[in-house]
């Protein structure tokens, strides 16, 4: 929005208003940063057993009770079966001592290793009839211990994730639209109350059915907080300090709120109490409802052109500058008021061919993306090691990511960054089915290494999407793109699940898909360095072909009845 930004020049870049609005809105992503993964925790799966009743039984054969399976080529204890407890029960009443039978725990073991020897394995077996005994190594209660989430409910604990990000799903379009009528910081610290009361009421959940509910709404509010202090933040910030917010300052607070989990959970381990604290983040908020302000550009394109200049001269006097007498002048109003006028909807995105095939390539690519970014955070469980530790490297493995895709988006064009850094993600992850038995280091290395390079790449991302399409058109295009990537994080939590038929498979999976993604961006025209377009006509073209001459690129000049509108992400060039 040209006019607007010639308005309020000025401000400048670097006041200490414009500091003190970044870290206010770091502040207010801390919440959404914190929920994000919060299902890792609350409805993690410890490790179990059949539950035996101690009643007219030793130790040993009740350890005896549980019959080995092989499980991705070691033998363990069953989670869902046992031996039929009345066999074991006269079998212990006829020998007192299991060694009678040769067939203590390790002898069984081995006959069962060799096929020789007495087997218990021959026993009749049933279902877990007295519940379950959940290890407490790491979690004291979960969701899924407390209402018992596995084996033939083990459908469940997915389920819940799903309707988590699925509330992500209907946050990403419902909110956008409320603040555009009602305002950004209403909406944004209502969005912050609704995820802390959420949190409060999802710790008093009585049953599995509840929890899910109300885990939809703590899906909703997560979102909605993170995507409002997105939109604030590129409306109320200029030139490079817009930049550096959107790119770095945001995405590394975001990232410490999801550092702070693992810590949290680990000192917890009882997950009422762990939602509970996940209100608690949104408590340090409340003060921003007297010092946050309000963004200037909706003001003026709600026609409240006082308050907006009173706010813009009361930063004025926090930078130590002048503001002028009259900021927003009648023809610079009349023209943001016609960009307000002129906004298009979700089918000119698939009106011509050339944005039809732009958009449909980047929802698919946006999808496929975020599905390999959860499916690693969700598949963290399958590896050896802590998981506390497990998850803290994961998340700490986004500021550097963070970092290089700010440099990236610097200097080196958008699609090749995002090409380079997806491929070295997929590769990495593609890898880990060479090493994930023999070498776990070297393992949760590539993990790393993967994520990494997802990561970047969806950071990349957000900038080339908003480059490629022109303003009239990118609000509605972003808010897409995003409903497709919760799409995408909504459907991560059942990759895990396809490790029942080959423990590979998830990360062959996730690796595949991102190398699909790569596939299709080469498709996408390039963006660095040329103007914006402000018309759909105006819209660089596809290249039929990859290694094709890059596709024509337009004047970069809006046409005199086409000004530029207010932007979802910064995409100033550089």
């Amino acid at each position: 929005m040209q006019d607007y930004e010639d308005s309020v020049s000025f401000l400048g870049s670097w006041g200490p208003f414009q500091r003190r609005v970044v870290f206010q809105l770091c502040l207010a992503a801390i919440p959404s940063g914190y929920n994000m993964l919060s299902s890792l925790y609350l409805l993690a799966v410890p490790p179990h057993t059949c539950q035996i009743p101690t009643a007219n039984l030793s130790q040993e054969w009740m350890e005896a009770a549980i019959p080995l399976q092989l499980v991705s080529g070691h033998m363990e204890k069953s989670s869902c079966s046992r031996f039929q407890l009345s066999l074991i029960q006269n079998l212990s009443i006829l020998n007192q001592n299991v060694s009678t039978l040769g067939t203590t725990w390790d002898q069984n073991l081995r006959s069962l290793g060799s096929g020789s020897g007495p087997q218990l394995s021959s026993l009749k077996q049933e279902d877990c009839k007295d519940g379950w005994t959940f290890s407490k190594e790491h979690y004291q209660s979960t969701v899924v211990t407390e209402f018992n989430l596995v084996c033939e409910d083990q459908w469940k604990p997915p389920l819940s994730t799903l309707a988590y990000f699925l509330g992500g799903v209907c946050g990403c379009v419902i909110s956008g639209q409320i603040s555009d009528r009602f305002g950004r910081k209403p909406v944004l610290l209502g969005s912050i109350a609704f995820l802390s009361i959420s949190c409060s009421v999802l710790a008093l959940a009585p049953s599995w059915e509840l929890f899910s509910v109300i885990f939809f709404l703590v899906g909703f509010g997560q979102i909605s907080c993170f995507v409002v202090v997105f939109v604030l933040g590129t409306e109320i910030l200029t030139g490079p300090i817009r930049v550096l917010f959107g790119n770095l300052c945001m995405p590394f607070a975001f990232a410490f709120g999801m550092l702070l989990l693992p810590g949290t959970a680990y000192l917890v381990r009882t997950w009422r109490r762990l939602a509970l604290i996940l209100a608690l983040p949104g408590l340090s908020c409340v003060p921003l409802w007297w010092l946050l302000p309000e963004s200037p550009r909706w003001l003026v394109s709600r026609g409240h052109l006082r308050r907006a200049e009173v706010l813009l001269s009361s930063a004025a006097v926090e930078n130590r500058v002048r503001a002028p007498e009259v900021i927003f002048k009648t023809t610079k109003v009349e023209n943001l008021s016609l960009n307000r006028s002129e906004s298009l909807n979700f089918m000119d995105l698939v009106q011509t061919k050339n944005i039809r095939h732009i958009s449909l390539i980047l929802w698919i690519v946006w999808f496929s993306a975020n599905l390999s970014y959860f499916g690693i955070s969700f598949n963290m469980s399958s590896l050896s090691g802590n998981p506390f530790v497990n998850y803290f490297l994961v998340v700490a493995i986004e500021l550097p990511a963070y970092t290089a895709s700010w440099l990236a988006s610097r200097r080196l064009p958008r699609r090749l960054s995002f090409i380079a850094f997806s491929l070295l993600g997929a590769l990495a992850l593609l890898l880990v089915q060479i090493t994930v038995k023999a070498h776990p280091v070297l393992t949760l290395f590539l993990v790393l290494l993967g994520k990494f390079g997802i990561l970047a790449g969806v950071s990349i991302l957000y900038t080339y999407s908003g480059e490629l399409y022109p303003t009239v058109i990118r609000n509605t295009a972003l808010s897409f793109c995003a409903t497709f990537s919760r799409l995408g994080s909504a459907v991560s939590p059942y990759i895990l699940e396809l490790g029942v038929w080959y423990e590979l498979l998830p990360w062959i999976l996730v690796g595949s898909l991102s190398v699909f993604g790569v596939a299709l961006s080469i498709f996408l025209p390039e963006t660095f360095t040329h103007p914006l377009p402000d018309t759909i006509q105006q819209m660089a073209t596809m290249q039929k072909w990859p290694c094709s001459s890059p596709a024509a690129k337009h004047d970069g000049k809006p046409s005199e009845d086409q000004t530029t509108g207010p932007q979802i992400i910064c995409t100033t060039h550089f």
